[in-house]
């Protein structure tokens, strides 16, 4: 169906595999952040708020060049990360997948905190009375009954990671078989002659993975409401 080229897929696989593990860590942060979001009242809670949902209104360069600055090879942090850890983010695909995390994040966050703030405290309360501490009464109550937002929360994560371009390319640049994702790909083909026909090929590509991510989403969602309903 689709005469791609072995590097074509190489950047559809790395794509993959970057927004899979860029989901995959910010999923549990985005849980945590969610819960004080929804749970917590602090003084400098809507400043947090405000800093979570930054990445979404912050033109995607700016954000990648924030991260560059902060955890490049010669920046303080990032220098200092690569001497005594050994970890580099810059130029590597672990960087793709951080920035990708970071501009994800708030889509995490947003539907895991609107199920939270949806759910009866009163069930809380009886897990409390029974017995259960605030650890295992989220864990056996809370977190099952926030299923569906958080379900929906990864699948926007990765959809948005799949296709996140600007951060990406200004914090690890675009390197085949490195960095290059579906997005650098396609960027590249039409700075090219012929490439017009390849670009289409990945952009459908992309297409079908988005599609299948998205009807993913809302088969797990519709299947963790009706267990939460005994259906």
């Amino acid at each position: 169906m689709f005469d791609l080229s072995p590097q074509d897929w190489i950047a559809v696989a790395l794509s993959l595999r970057i927004a899979l593990v860029a989901t995959a860590v910010s999923l549990p942060f985005g849980i945590a952040m969610a819960y004080v979001l929804a749970r917590k009242d602090f003084w400098g809670k809507s400043l947090l708020d405000a800093l979570v949902h930054l990445p979404l209104v912050l033109p995607p360069v700016v954000t990648g060049y924030l991260l560059l600055i902060t955890l490049g090879r010669r920046a303080p942090v990032g220098a200092w990360l690569a001497d005594h850890l050994g970890i580099v983010f810059s130029f590597r695909w672990t960087g793709a997948a951080l920035a990708c995390g970071v501009m994800a994040f708030p889509l995490v966050v947003r539907p895991i905190r609107l199920s939270l703030e949806a759910i009866d405290r009163r069930l809380e309360d009886a897990a409390a009375t029974l017995g259960a501490n605030s650890f295992w009464t989220f864990a056996t109550v809370t977190l099952p009954l926030a299923l569906p937002g958080v379900i929906a929360g990864a699948m926007l994560g990765f959809a948005k990671a799949l296709g996140e371009f600007g951060a990406t390319i200004t914090f690890v640049s675009n390197i085949p078989g490195e960095t290059q994702t579906i997005s650098a790909a396609i960027y590249t083909l039409t700075q090219v002659p012929d490439g017009d026909r390849t670009a289409l090929q990945l952009v459908l590509v992309s297409i079908v993975i988005s599609m299948t991510a998205l009807v993913a989403s809302e088969w797990f969602a519709r299947r963790a409401g009706a267990r939460l309903h005994g259906a």
